[in-house]
């Protein structure tokens, strides 16, 4: 199991996570495995919703590529 104190870290203290069937060399800790044998999900926790949570006016957006391909 991984744990977040073994995250790769950025100099800004941001941390980025991958996702994908492969992990990156060297970022292995900061990779989600999304390989249909990895069984993957998220889970997402509100701290104070608003009332668009509530009421079902706000959705949680699909997930994106930001950045560059590190490999």
């Amino acid at each position: 199991m991984k744990s977040a104190h073994d995250l790769k870290v950025n100099d800004d203290g941001s941390v980025y996570q991958y996702f994908g069937p492969e992990a990156y060399e060297g970022l292995e800790n900061n990779w989600v495995d999304t390989s249909a044998s990895g069984g993957w999900f998220v889970w997402v926790h509100f701290f104070g919703p608003t009332e668009g949570f509530f009421d079902g006016s706000w959705q949680l957006p699909d997930f994106e590529r930001v950045g560059e391909d590190y490999r």
